[in-house]
């Protein structure tokens, strides 16, 4: 496949890097001020320009969008509301019947109906497991099962509270020094304020329901439609209570076609979901399954690039 990656970040990076050990060539790469393009590009050349300017190219974004390529790969920020630039640049490469694979969870998450009436009326197709635990095949999961079959998600699902939340129990320390530990370690962001509050989360936790509510001909959601509470504002002692019942605290996600609630809650200390440091894990239950259980690494530059290019090896050739 030909891919046009958007969005330069860990995860765009990664794919342009690691395209061709998956047999795919990179036409052409846009950071937020442009884009370069070859055929193929040379990857090397164009990050080494970033990473000396901090330009990636010179060329307009209109240009690749509308350059030869089989599938647009959309890795820019996230962004909330109208989602956009993402959302434009996968309407742009449906309405040209190419492939579209996210990395970006705004379109998928804010504007999923949107984004839906764009795949109908193309000839392309969308895939985006990477927005939802990284490596974790969990999109693909509930899909193969047969979304109608799923009844509940389950799951933490973002790596930064977690690993907060496993400090402050280990070592019984605030939350301000181990999120400043977070940060010298590169686990958290300079602004962690999605991580911490719940809004990362709930995003990919609103990608879930809306796959299951779908598939049983309901509207889709969106942020403003989550039950959301962050871990900002959770004391050392609610932990160390816990600990003293063989319990702890982990940030969970819970889906379904009902809705998405996000929040602190009470896990066994030594159950499934009680994954420490950076690690996420999705509960799929499921009626004639019963309940099934992915964990692994929840982000990363390599790790989410994983799941992008599985999906593009997923999608039919053009």
């Amino acid at each position: 496949m030909r891919l046009a990656v958007m969005g330069v970040g860990a995860v765009g990076r990664a794919v342009a890097e690691l395209a061709g050990q998956y047999g795919h060539d990179v036409i052409g790469l846009a950071d937020s001020t442009g884009a370069a393009m070859g055929d193929p590009l040379d990857i090397e050349e164009a990050l080494a320009r970033k990473q000396e300017t901090g330009v990636v190219g010179e060329r307009p974004h209109e240009e690749l969008l509308a350059a030869d390529y089989d599938v647009l790969v959309e890795a820019t920020p996230t962004t909330l509301g109208d989602a956009e630039p993402g959302f434009s640049n996968a309407a742009a490469a449906l309405s040209r019947d190419r492939h579209v694979v996210l990395a970006n969870k705004g379109p998928v998450a804010e504007r999923y109906a949107d984004l839906r009436a764009a795949v109908e009326e193309s000839a392309g197709e969308l895939r985006f497991e990477a927005t939802v635990g990284g490596a974790i095949p969990a999109v693909r999961t509930v899909e193969d099962l047969g979304p109608e079959r799923v009844d509940r998600v389950r799951g933490v699902l973002n790596g930064t509270a977690n690993f907060v939340l496993t400090r402050m129990a280990a070592e019984g320390l605030g939350y301000d020094h181990v999120l400043a530990e977070a940060q010298e370690l590169g686990v958290a962001e300079a602004d962690p304020s999605f991580d911490v509050d719940g809004t990362d989360a709930a995003l990919k936790g609103v990608i879930v329901a809306n796959v299951l509510r779908e598939a049983r001909g309901e509207e889709a959601l969106s942020l403003a439609d989550a039950d959301v509470t962050g871990i900002d504002e959770l004391p050392t002692s609610a932990l160390s209570l816990a600990g003293e019942d063989g319990r702890t605290v982990r940030l969970i996600v819970d889906a379904s076609a009902s809705g998405v609630r996000v929040g602190p809650r009470l896990v066994p200390e030594n159950g499934t979901l009680a994954v420490t440091g950076t690690q996420n894990i999705v509960q799929i239950e499921t009626g004639h399954a019963g309940r099934l259980n992915l964990s692994g690494r929840g982000a990363g530059g390599a790790e989410t690039a994983s799941a992008v290019l599985a999906d593009v090896g997923r999608l039919p050739p053009r």
